[in-house]
C-alpha cells in the first residue's frame, strides 16, 4: 500500500514539476526570442536607412562599411539591393532561397521581421528583412541573416539551471510525500498489525496514537475494542478452566460417597444401580479431565500465535528434542492397555541420522499418548504401528492402524470439539482427545494431519517443520 501510495504522490509531484519547468521554459524561450528579434530588427532598420541615404545620393561607400563593420561583429550577413546594385556583407547571397523569399516580399513592401521561437538544440540561421524608400516608391530591399547561435547557448544554461532546480524540487517533493506517506500509513500498518494479533490470540496491545487525527481516534478506538474482547475472550477460558478445576472437588466427594454407599448395599439390583451411577460419575471425571486438557492445550496454542504475530522466530523458544526417546516411552506406557485390547503396538526403528523437532518434550508426550489412546479404544485388536519419519522440510510423527478407520467426513470433524463418530457412541469417550492434540500441535508449530490408510485404518501425523538453525534465526530476526 505505501508503494501505491507513494508511487502515485511521486507522480503527481513529477507532473506537477514538469509542468512547472515546461512553463518557465517557454518563457524563457519567449524571453530571449524577442530580445533578439528586437536587437535585429534595430538593425535591420538603421540599415534600411543608411541605404536609403545610399539610394538617394548614389554613394554606398559608408554602407557598405558599417555592413562590414556589423558582420565582423556579429557574423551575420546582410544584403542591401540598389537600383544601381547589389551590396553585400558577410556569406550572405541572393543564392539562398530563404534570401530570394526575403527580397520577394520586401520588393512587395512587406516587411518580415519576426523569429521561430529559439529551441535550444536547433542549427542554422534565419533571414529578416523590409523595403526602404519613399511613401511612393520602393528604393530597394535589405536582408539582415540573424545567427541566433549565441541566444540558444543561453537558452542551453537556462535549462540547465531550470532542469537542476527542478530535479532538487522533484526530489525535495518525493522525500516530503514519502515522509507524508509513512505518517498517514504507519498507524494503518500497526492497526494492521493489532488485528492480526487479535485474530490470532485473542489479545492485542495498545496501539500508540500517531498520524493524522482521524487515525489517532480510529486507534484508541480499536484499542477500547480490543481489551473488551481480549478481556471477553480471557474471561470465557478462565471460566471453563476454573468450573472444570472446582467440579473435581464435589466430583471427589460424590465419587467417595458412592464407594461409601456401595458398601451398604447387598442385593444384585442396588449394586448395579450403583455401578451405573459410578460409570456416569466417571464419564463426568473423564470429561472434566479433557476439558482441563483442552483449556491447557488452547492456552498454550495462543501464546504461540502470539510469539507468531508479533513476527519472533518461535523455533528459537522450543527446546530440540529427539521424538523417538518420547515414542519409546509412550509405547512402553501404552502396552498393558493394548494386551487388555489384544491390540498390538508396534515401534519401528529410528531414522538415520537420528531426527530432532523442536517441540516440548511432554507436550509431545501428550500428544503421542492421546493418539495411541485413540486407537486402542476405537481400534481394538488392530495392529499399531508408530514411527518418526524424515521429510524434505521436517520430521514427521506417525500414528496409524488399520482398524476400521474413519470416513473424509468424518477424519474433517474429528478435531471438533466433542465430536465422535456415530459407530463409536458405544465406547467411552469425551470426543476431545483429537481436538487436543491438534492444539498442543499448533502450539509447538507442527499440524496435525489425517488420512486413510491402505487397504483400511487410520494414519495420523504431527507433521512438524524443520527446526531453525542459528543462521535461520539471525536472518529472521534480521
Amino acid at each position: 500500500m505505501k508503494l501505491r501510495v507513494l508511487g502515485l504522490l511521486s507522480l503527481m509531484s513529477v507532473l506537477m514539476v514538469i509542468t512547472v519547468s515546461s512553463a518557465i521554459l517557454t518563457s524563457v524561450s519567449r524571453e530571449l526570442t524577442q530580445e533578439l528579434q528586437i536587437n535585429r530588427v534595430a538593425a535591420l532598420n538603421r540599415f534600411a536607412q543608411v541605404a536609403y541615404d545610399a539610394a538617394v545620393d548614389g554613394d554606398s561607400t559608408q554602407l557598405q562599411r558599417d555592413m562590414d563593420r556589423y558582420s565582423g561583429l556579429y557574423g551575420e550577413g546582410v544584403l542591401v539591393r540598389l537600383q544601381q546594385g547589389t551590396v553585400r556583407s558577410g556569406a550572405l547571397s541572393e543564392d539562398r532561397a530563404d534570401v530570394r523569399d526575403a527580397i520577394a516580399r520586401a520588393n512587395l513592401n512587406l516587411s518580415d521581421t519576426s523569429l521561430a521561437p529559439l529551441q535550444p538544440f536547433g542549427a542554422g540561421s534565419e533571414v529578416i528583412s523590409r523595403s526602404f524608400g519613399s511613401a511612393s516608391q520602393v528604393l530597394g530591399e535589405t536582408v539582415l541573416e540573424v545567427n541566433p547561435d549565441a541566444a540558444r547557448q543561453k537558452l542551453r544554461e537556462r535549462w540547465l539551471v531550470v532542469g537542476l532546480a527542478a530535479s532538487m524540487l522533484g526530489a525535495l517533493l518525493i522525500a516530503a510525500a514519502a515522509r507524508v506517506t509513512g505518517w498517514v500509513l504507519r498507524p494503518v500498518h500497526r492497526l494492521n498489525s493489532a488485528v492480526t494479533e487479535l485474530e490470532a490470540t485473542g489479545r492485542t496491545s495498545q496501539l500508540p496514537e500517531a498520524g493524522p487525527p482521524e487515525l489517532r481516534q480510529l486507534s484508541r478506538s480499536f484499542t477500547k475494542m480490543a481489551q473488551t474482547v481480549s478481556q471477553s475472550i480471557e474471561s470465557q477460558r478462565q471460566l471453563i478452566a476454573d468450573t472444570s478445576h472446582q467440579l473435581r472437588n464435589p466430583v471427589g466427594a460424590l465419587r467417595l460417597r458412592i464407594d461409601l454407599l456401595q458398601l451398604e448395599l447387598h442385593t444384585d439390583r442396588e449394586k448395579a444401580a450403583a455401578a451405573g451411577v459410578l460409570a456416569e460419575l466417571e464419564r463426568v471425571e473423564e470429561i472434566l479431565d479433557g476439558v482441563l486438557k483442552l483449556a491447557a492445550a488452547e492456552h498454550r496454542a495462543s501464546e504461540d500465535s502470539a510469539r507468531a504475530a508479533l513476527s519472533t522466530a518461535s523455533g528459537g523458544h522450543r527446546t530440540l528434542i529427539d521424538p523417538f526417546v518420547v515414542l519409546q516411552e509412550e509405547v512402553e506406557r501404552a502396552g498393558p492397555a493394548a494386551q487388555r485390547t489384544a491390540t498390538s503396538i508396534v515401534l519401528e526403528r529410528p531414522p538415520e541420522p537420528a531426527l530432532q523437532v523442536a517441540c516440548n518434550s511432554a507436550e509431545l508426550a501428550q500428544m503421542v499418548g492421546e493418539l495411541l489412546n485413540n486407537a486402542i479404544k476405537y481400534a481394538a485388536g488392530a495392529h499399531i504401528s508408530v514411527a518418526v519419519r524424515a521429510r524434505p522440510d521436517g520430521a514427521i510423527v506417525e500414528v496409524s492402524d488399520d482398524g476400521p478407520g474413519l470416513s473424509a467426513d468424518e477424519m474433517a470433524a474429528a478435531t471438533t470439539r466433542f465430536w465422535r463418530s456415530p459407530r463409536h457412541n458405544g465406547i467411552r469417550g469425551n470426543g476431545l482427545g483429537m481436538t487436543i492434540v491438534d492444539k498442543l500441535a499448533a502450539a509447538n508449530g507442527a499440524r496435525l494431519l489425517l488420512a486413510e490408510r491402505s487397504p483400511h485404518g487410520l494414519i495420523a501425523r504431527i507433521d512438524f517443520p524443520r527446526p531453525l538453525s542459528v543462521e535461520d534465526q539471525g536472518r529472521t530476526d534480521g
